[in-house]
């Protein structure tokens, strides 16, 4: 690992005037290499060899014209690592082929996501305090209107061929395509949009207009392609089209779709049934498990903690069933309904125990509010006698449902000699990788929400900077493992990803004056500060 000696200035005396060379150096691969950091032009030999000695420690040189001071420092490590991600990525070539003014603000203002995050407008003001916007090529001032909002608009019209790239990096035939939907919630008046509708709200967020963001990932969590649908879509709906997207502009011609019980229903299944090169997995809805059991096709004593078994639909015997059982979700779902069952019987015997005759509709009404409540009403059976309630818990159903806790079933059409059991059950767990997407996108880091732009492309736009800056995030995890994976747990616990962007950050843009003469000086990385760089394979 090499290491930087401190900063020494070298006077070069061979030219015409002396000139002075900043700069460090390190040993690597043990040879001797040097770091020039700046020149110091148009001083005499006398002065710089003050300068000389005062960068050894040697004299001091407050009160004289020699003065050495740091006036104004910016921002520079974290952006300068981030960008020269991209770059080695390839990011700039898939934005556009030639490196035009608004191609390097579309990647200000993805790199500026994962550093930043806030809005177009303050992160237009951190120009003052971070070198990000003049790294990529805009110098003084930046105007939110030109480098944000006009680069935002060209952004949006290279998506798709953005994409594609991407798809054609990440993807490829017969590789596992995880699909998934979630919502984010707007606060606010937006009456030029089309997309920002009320809908089912994922975040309980009552009351709220949202939007509908569809994300589709490789078989790593790694964002390929994102779109906006209007609020109230609803997510099944979603998935045909999509399919024939991938298919026919992603140019994957075979693929697996992993998607949840949400989106790959039976009405869905049987749609998209028959098209060349597509298989399907995803999960059974307890409906459908109960109706396996019906028409005996599985038991449940088939269900075990440690093994899958897998069983072929007599009826259709492309259908392949993976059983499996998690007992911690056993136990997890078995107390949820006790503890419901708890304040139903609860509120139940409060309503039975009144000494009042009730009406009979307005008792039903009552007991009904308590059902809905607790979503226990397949489990009771009531009735009104007399104007009092009678009632008394199913136990037969309640022990039959216990029996399927922990209890679910991945559905696939892929041949065994495509995926075996176990990757069949793995690929459908993979899709923890899309919620870990979302979960960054929305809150941890991203912060896609709140929404500051009030029209539909401009929305679009912004999410679809958001999924590129995920893009970029995603990146250096997985470059930053080594990292994550030796850190320590609980209060020894020292390194998260906002640690590392924190860390980058305090690698300083100087401006020194030294008399009459100005010059930049990057601080140098420490040691924690190397490693990450080094991990990122990325130089400053």
């Amino acid at each position: 690992m090499k290491k930087n000696r401190p900063l020494h200035l070298e006077i070069q005396r061979h030219r015409k005037s002396p000139i002075g060379v900043i700069r460090s150096s390190y040993r690597e691969d043990g040879r001797v290499k040097h770091r020039v950091y700046g020149r110091l032009t148009g001083l005499t030999l006398d002065r710089l060899e003050i300068i000389q000695a005062a960068f050894r420690g040697d004299v001091a040189l407050e009160g004289t014209a020699g003065t050495i001071k740091i006036k104004g420092s910016k921002e520079y490590g974290a952006s300068a690592a981030l960008l020269a991600l991209a770059r080695e990525l390839g990011l700039p070539r898939m934005l556009y082929s030639r490196m035009e003014p608004w191609v390097r603000d579309a990647l200000a203002m993805i790199v500026g996501r994962v550093v930043f995050a806030g809005s177009k407008l303050a992160l237009s003001h951190q120009w003052r305090s971070s070198a990000l916007w003049e790294l990529c090529g805009v110098e003084g001032s930046v105007d939110v209107n030109q480098h944000c909002y006009a680069a935002m608009d060209r952004l949006l019209e290279r998506q798709k061929a953005v994409e594609r790239a991407l798809a054609a990096r990440h993807l490829g035939n017969g590789r596992l395509v995880l699909y998934d939907i979630t919502s984010s919630y707007f606060e606010g008046r937006y009456e030029q949009s089309d997309i920002v509708l009320f809908g089912y709200n994922r975040d309980g967020k009552r009351g709220h207009e949202q939007m509908v963001v569809a994300l589709v990932t490789n078989e790593d969590g790694c964002p390929v392609g994102v779109e906006v649908f209007p609020g109230n879509t609803q997510d099944a709906s979603t998935v045909p089209a999509k399919i024939e997207q991938i298919q026919r502009e992603y140019g994957v011609r075979e693929l697996i779709f992993v998607g949840d019980r949400g989106m790959v229903t039976r009405a869905n299944a049987e749609k998209v049934g028959g098209t060349a090169g597509l298989n399907l997995i995803s999960a059974l809805t307890h409906r459908q498990i109960v109706e396996l059991l019906e028409r005996k096709v599985i038991q449940l004593g088939l269900f075990d903690d440690r093994r899958v078994v897998e069983v072929t639909d007599p009826g259709d015997t492309t259908r392949r069933y993976e059983l499996c059982r998690n007992p911690e979700s056993a136990r997890r779902e078995t107390a949820a309904r006790r503890r419901l069952l708890d304040v139903t019987r609860e509120e139940l015997d409060t309503i039975a125990a009144s000494r009042r005759k009730a009406d009979p509709e307005r008792l039903g009404g009552r007991v009904g509010r308590v059902l809905e409540r607790y979503k226990m009403g397949k489990f009771v059976e009531w009735r009104v006698v007399e104007g009092r309630l009678e009632w008394h818990f199913l136990e037969d159903k309640i022990e039959t449902e216990s029996m399927l806790d922990g209890c679910y079933i991945i559905v696939t059409d892929a041949s065994p000699e495509t995926l075996d059991s176990g990757e069949v059950v793995a690929a459908y767990k993979s899709l923890r990788h899309v919620e870990t997407a979302f979960r960054n996108l929305r809150t941890v880091r991203l912060e896609m929400r709140p929404v500051y732009h009030k029209t539909d492309d401009r929305i679009r736009a912004h999410v679809f900077i958001c999924m590129l800056a995920y893009y970029l995030q995603w990146h250096m995890r997985r470059r930053l493992s080594p990292l994550f994976d030796a850190d320590g747990a609980g209060g020894k616990r020292e390194w998260t990803f906002a640690n590392v962007i924190e860390r980058l950050k305090a690698i300083r843009w100087n401006n020194v004056v030294c008399g009459k003469t100005t010059f930049r000086q990057i601080s140098e990385p420490e040691d924690d500060q190397q490693r990450i760089l080094d991990l990122l394979e990325v130089k400053l």
